[in-house]
């Protein structure tokens, strides 16, 4: 199974969820290959936030050899579930489907929310951490099948 996680810059909040759901993917030996990219192009081959680095490190996790990519059209025939932040995330990436066998591959990361962006408030990454993890967990049980 490929799964990709979808934010803006794709350096906070795909990255963590990029990265917590791989390493629990491969704790439990399912052989998913998880990436993470981003609407936005700014920071592209850039490793993760560095608060990112260590609010993931703090829950034990090691996000720190990522490089953030672009989001592009490829990725439709990629991956089977691309998840996605937050709704502007959502819009961005549905406008590029061309299909609605691609439409069907997305949705929110967060079944009836968003992940609020940290970038702007240092205080906001351990939460937003901790919110992600609980999700990849709950996104592994369902995905597991």
């Amino acid at each position: 199974m490929k799964i990709l996680m979808v934010c803006l810059g794709n350096i906070c909040r795909s990255p963590l969820a990029h990265g917590i759901l791989q390493h629990l993917a491969d704790q439990e030996n399912l052989g998913w290959q998880v990436h993470s990219a981003g609407t936005g192009g700014w920071h592209v081959g850039n490793p993760p936030d560095r608060r990112s680095v260590l609010a993931a490190r703090s829950l034990g996790y090691d996000i720190s050899a990522q490089r953030a990519r672009h989001f592009n059209k490829a990725f439709f025939e990629e991956y089977d579930h691309i998840l996605v932040m937050d709704r502007n995330n959502l819009r961005d990436v549905l406008d590029m489907a061309k299909t609605e066998e691609h439409r069907q591959k997305v949705r929110l990361f967060l079944p009836d929310a968003e992940v609020t962006d940290p970038y702007y408030d240092n205080d906001l990454f351990v939460p937003v951490s901790l919110e992600v993890e609980q999700r990849c967990k709950e996104i592994l049980k369902e995905l597991r099948g």
